[in-house]
């Protein structure tokens, strides 16, 4: 087959759409329908990446409901606050059987809506809601006067705000005092967990290696809508060949899309920041300032926290062993697996793709394959981290704090890092060592593990129990020597819920 071909499009029509099973999000349907038992109206507020399932949760809470949809149009050039009143005014004329409206300004549209829905169970999302308002300073202003005077007025109206642009939500709704005591609910949907998304597979689960879950993990991530564009039948490999590196796959210019939409005009200097963690790892704010020869510290600042809400970045805090207490020291890691494996692989080809040229074999073929997967490796364990603790028996009331750690050096203590740790109340700390291999891990490991403990300043209280975590096995003479009080195999990630 073709890597160009237009016919591989066609493989995922079948896995994407309304009728595909909607997987995961329990907590958060659980916490939904709870609103239902409430006597008064709820406001609620959904946000979280592109792509994450947002809309698809509501729909799949508000199956049962009379459900009324309304969606912003995206801010390309030219947008203008009237453009986005006339599609809000189609879309109520449509959803209603209205005619003749006027989009003059967003109050009176609002009016119309809450009339619409003034009796009896509604659900009401208003969806990208920033880039309803983004054009508008009148619309945060309207929302909020249509709530307090017209929406509430109905108990059983379920009203919910969602969008991908979490920053501007966080910045506008969340910390707003317009807002302040109104929401019912506060949702931020992450990566599905790993048992969910090992449900993607369904009866073939069984017979679908971890590694090879792995594999195409590394590249998509938790992320429910790439997760439906995979095709469970085939290989990682096809997949992944099928879906990033052919003209017709939904992951070739999926990033562009994503990062405009999210970040907008400003998108050049949020993109510097993702490629310098996708190339170095984890670095310091101090280490992003001088690389990037950004001059006022306030807008790295700005940005990372921008690119936290969105989903693409983690801040990793270190704390005190001997306190437990947080430390004012972090680093930043690129947490959005697909993110990283466009930077380094689809970008640098799209060129060669883009004229047929781009010959994919396998993707231990690609350059600096083994490196990359550990750092994919770790951010999939580590979003996955109260598994891990559930399968190493860790109470949550007993942990004081669990992080990637970090000590730096100074003239009385060497420099370490530990990938996971976790530090309980029972002064017992359990250093979680990541370790992608390819084939079984062999007694390296322990001398590797060996030094960081030697390196690591341990309060003379404080006992530890070193913890691997793996993919494709442990040789026996690991497993003999007894230095790891537990193994984890990716696949106990996959299965354990």
């Amino acid at each position: 087959m073709s890597i160009n071909g237009g016919v591989h499009f066609m493989l995922y029509l079948q896995y994407i759409g309304p009728g595909m099973k909607f997987i995961g999000r329990k907590e958060e349907l659980k916490l939904l329908r709870t609103l239902f038992d409430k006597r008064s109206a709820s406001l609620v507020i959904v946000k979280g990446r592109r792509r994450i399932g947002k809309s698809r949760l509501i729909k799949e809470f508000a199956k049962d409901s009379p459900f009324y949809e309304f969606a912003g149009i995206p801010l390309e050039n030219p947008m203008t606050a009237q453009m986005q009143r006339e599609a809000f005014k189609l879309q109520l004329e449509k959803k209603f059987n209205l005619s003749e409206l006027k989009a003059d300004d967003w109050g009176s549209l609002f009016s119309v809506l809450a009339k619409q829905t003034s009796q009896g169970k509604a659900i009401v999302l208003l969806d990208e809601i920033s880039w309803m308002g983004a054009k508008d300073p009148t619309f945060l202003g309207n929302l909020k006067n249509a709530w307090d005077m017209e929406f509430s007025s109905n108990p059983n109206l379920i009203l919910i705000l969602c969008g991908s642009v979490s920053s501007w939500i966080e910045k506008n709704i969340v910390n707003s005092t317009g807002f302040v005591g109104r929401p019912s609910l506060y949702l931020t949907l992450e990566e599905l967990p790993l048992s969910d998304c090992n449900l993607f597979w369904d009866k073939l689960g069984g017979g679908v290696s971890a590694y090879e879950k792995l594999k195409l993990l590394s590249v998509i991530g938790g992320v429910p809508r790439y997760l439906e564009l995979m095709d469970p039948k085939l290989p990682a490999e096809e997949n992944i060949k099928q879906l990033c590196f052919s003209l017709a796959g939904p992951l070739f210019e999926e990033f562009d899309h994503m990062f405009t939409d999210v970040f907008s005009e400003r998108n050049k200097t949020y993109r510097k920041i993702i490629e310098f963690l996708s190339e170095n790892g984890s670095s310091s704010q101090e280490k992003l300032i001088n690389a990037l020869g950004i001059v006022r510290s306030s807008d790295i600042g700005e940005h990372l926290d921008d690119l936290i809400l969105g989903g693409f970045v983690s801040r990793d805090y270190t704390w005190k062993l001997k306190t437990g207490k947080i430390s004012r020291l972090s680093t930043y890691r690129l947490k959005d697996n697909y993110t990283r494996f466009y930077l380094k692989y689809i970008m640098p080809n799209k060129a060669s793709i883009e004229k047929g040229n781009f010959a994919f074999k396998t993707l231990t073929a690609l350059p600096g394959w083994d490196a990359m997967m550990g750092l994919q490796f770790e951010n999939l364990v580590l979003n996955n981290h109260k598994t891990v603790k559930r399968l190493l028996d860790i109470n949550p009331q007993d942990i004081i704090f669990d992080n990637p750690f970090f000590q730096r050096k100074t003239n009385r203590q060497d420099g370490c890092q530990i990938d996971y740790l976790v530090q309980t109340r029972f002064n017992t700390v359990y250093i979680c060592e990541i370790k992608f291999s390819r084939f079984e891990i062999g007694p390296e490991v322990i001398s590797q593990v060996e030094e960081k403990i030697e390196r690591l300043a341990l309060p003379r209280h404080i006992s530890y129990r070193p913890v691997l975590i793996h993919v494709n096995g442990v040789r026996e003479d690991v497993v003999d020597s007894g230095f790891f009080a537990q193994t984890i195999d990716f696949s106990d990630l996959l299965t354990f819920s």
